[in-house]
Order: structure tokens, then sequence, then C-alpha cells
């Protein structure tokens, strides 16, 4: 029988295994140093990848935001929640990645659940590769649609599936840039099978969008992809320093989500000054090439630094640096050690990864400092040590 006794019992066994979550306290803005639970720290742990988080003309544009529309948004979009700054911001969306329409969620979490269960249903498919993110795997759960899941990145299998379906709707969804280990798929590939076998490709570019291609307009533009079958996702919290997220593909498309998505058809709109802040930060973006260029050089770093420990530094250029340790207990403690010595690095551990694969996620930003990686690299190399 349930029961909080029942609930403290499973808590009590995920401690023991070392899969126990918390929270801390930031009591700063959002930036490479921080202030956490009252004590100072370099953070390798935000995935606010250009620094923008806290930038002053993104703080200055919040605050005309709220002067201008006030705080509340105060109805959904479709009753009167869809302010001048969505509309306005959608359009901008759309212009910079380059396609015909965009729709602007909550959240990343949003805008997959949304997208994926207004484009299948019963009677259809969805082929996933098995390292997507979480909502996305909801969101097909959701759709009632089947759910065939592919090992990461393995093309051949992901067309034999294809070869053998009957469904005559057809997803094959992806994260662009994977979010815990940092590579980035093969986009290129991925729409050349959705062309063969009459799919949509659906594309997670959460941690690419402001970070790859030109002047930071995501995964497609890196890989010189453009097709009316992709449905293009990024998201507005992680290198745009804001909050949110966006659909962009054909405008048939944005028009159907506002018909049939239901997470943005019943929720209440974000607060129009977040949107008025991100056609700002969308302007940073776009000018941002020396942070990129300043962030690839602290990849490089990274990569020299630690490619070759006793911990695995799985194979990635992006700003996610994933180094696996193995047992969660043993990736637990390699986090409080670093945290003993001012940095913080998260532990990542099952469900969020396979079981055996815990790790340190270094994410870097271009507000942090060469010095900040070093002394990281050189923490590492102490604790791997057993100093």
């Amino acid at each position: 029988m349930s029961s909080p006794a029942t609930l403290a019992a499973e808590l009590a066994a995920l401690e023991v295994e070392g899969l126990r979550r918390r929270r801390r306290v930031l009591q700063s803005p959002q930036r490479a140093r921080v202030t956490v639970d009252g004590r100072d720290y370099v953070a390798f742990c935000s995935n606010d990848y250009l620094g923008l988080a806290a930038h002053p003309q993104l703080v200055e544009a919040a605050s005309e935001g709220a002067q201008r529309y006030g705080v509340g948004a105060g109805a959904s979009h479709l009753i009167l929640g869809h302010s001048h700054a969505h509309h306005q911001l959608e359009a901008a969306l759309a212009r910079f990645v380059d396609l015909p329409a965009a729709l602007y969620f909550s959240s990343g979490y949003m805008a997959n659940l949304g997208l994926v269960t207004a484009l299948a249903g019963r009677g259809d498919c969805i082929y996933a590769d098995k390292l997507n993110h979480a909502s996305l795997n909801d969101a097909a759960l959701l759709s009632r649609a089947d759910f065939r899941r592919y090992p990461h990145v393995d093309l051949g299998a992901l067309e034999r599936l294809l070869e053998r379906a009957t469904a005559k709707n057809k997803l094959i969804v992806s994260d662009a840039v994977f979010s815990m280990d940092g590579d980035v798929a093969p986009v290129r590939e991925l729409l050349a099978l959705a062309e063969r076998y009459d799919a949509w490709l659906v594309l997670d570019d959460a941690h690419g969008f402001g970070v790859l291609g030109a002047h930071g307009r995501g995964v497609l533009e890196q890989q010189r992809v453009r097709s009316p079958r992709i449905a293009y996702m990024a998201t507005l919290g992680k290198a745009a320093g804001v909050y949110g997220a966006f659909v962009a593909g054909e405008r048939e498309l944005v028009d159907t989500l506002v018909q049939r998505a239901r997470t943005y058809i019943y929720t209440t709109a974000t607060p129009a000054l977040i949107a008025h802040a991100l056609l700002t930060s969308l302007e940073l973006i776009e000018n941002g090439d020396e942070r990129r260029k300043h962030l690839c050089a602290l990849v490089r770093r990274v990569r020299e630094g630690l490619g070759a420990g006793a911990w695995r530094l799985l194979p990635s250029d992006t700003a996610i640096q994933p180094l696996v340790i193995g047992g969660s207990i043993e990736a637990l403690a390699a986090s409080e050690k670093l945290a003993a010595r001012g940095l913080l690095v998260p532990a990542i551990r099952p469900p969020t990864v396979p079981r055996g694969t815990a790790r340190l996620r270094i994410s870097l930003s271009a507000d942090h400092t060469i010095e900040d990686v070093e002394r990281l690299i050189d923490a590492v190399r102490s604790i791997e040590a057993g100093a």
C-alpha cells in the first residue's frame, strides 16, 4: 500500500545508490562566477553558453518590456495573451533561422510535447535516437503512436526500422546536440532517410541554437540543410540567455500547431517582457562571433587538458564536455571534491544516463576565462590521481 513511509523507503534507497538529487540555492545572477548557498564558486554547470543570462542589455530590455507590457500575460495566446512582442519575436526567429514561420512556446519541454503530439497519433510511428532528451520520449509516449528507439546515431538500424514501416505517417525524432554526450547528430543523413521513407524530421536544437552555424543560427546552418520536412525546435533559455522555446518550419506546420498543440493552446502565455528581451538576445547572438570564438578556444583547451586522463572524455566539439567516471557514488564524490575546491561541476547519474556511465558534465560558457579552465583541469587531474 502506498504511503509516506513507502516514499521514505524509496528515497532512502536512492540515497544508498548515490542517486538522490538535491537542489542548490543560487544567490547571484547566472554567471561563470556565482554565489551558491553562501559560498562563491566558478560554475561549470550552466547552459548559458554565450554568457548572456546576466547581460546588461538583456536586463535593460526586460525592464523596458515590463514597463511597456506589464508583468503577466493574463491569458492564453488564443484568448488575449498574444502580445505585439510575441508576434515580433516569432517573425524575428523565423528570419534568424531562415525558415518560413515560427511559434513561441513557454519552454522546450512544452514545445516538444506540443509538436510531436500534434504531428503523430494512434496508427502513426515515431523513430527516436536512444539518447534523445526526456521531453521527446515523453512526447512520443503521450502521442500514442508506435514508439521505436534506435541505437545512438545508428543510421543503419534506423533505416532497417524504416524499411519495415507500415504506418503512413512517420516521424524521425532526434536531438541535434545530445545534451549528456555533447555530440552532434548527422542531420544531413537523417534528412536523407526522412526523404527516402516519406517521414517528418523533428530536430531538437536546444544546445546548438546560438552556438552552432554562421552567427549562431544553429545546426541547420552548420550542416547546410533545408527541407519542408523539417520541424525545428530550439530553446531560448540556454545560449539565448532568457527563457522559452520555439518551433520553426513551413507556414502550414506552424498554423497546424496553433490548432493542435495542446501545450500552446491550453496554457497562459509567457509574459511579453520575456519576448521583448529576446529580441535583444537575437541581436547579441547574431553579433556574438567573438563569444563563439572564445568558447571554441575553451573547448579545445579542455579536450587537450583532460583527454588522456584516467576518466574517459567523450568525443564532443561542443560546449558540453562529458567526463565519464562510471559509478554513481564515484561521480558524486568527484563532484563534491571539486565543489570543495570552489568548482561546481554536476554529477550526472541514472536515469539521466545509462547505468555504469555516471559522469561529470562540464558545461563551458563564453563567460569563463582560460584561467578558469586551467583551474578546472588542474583540479580534475589531481582528483583523478587520488590527491
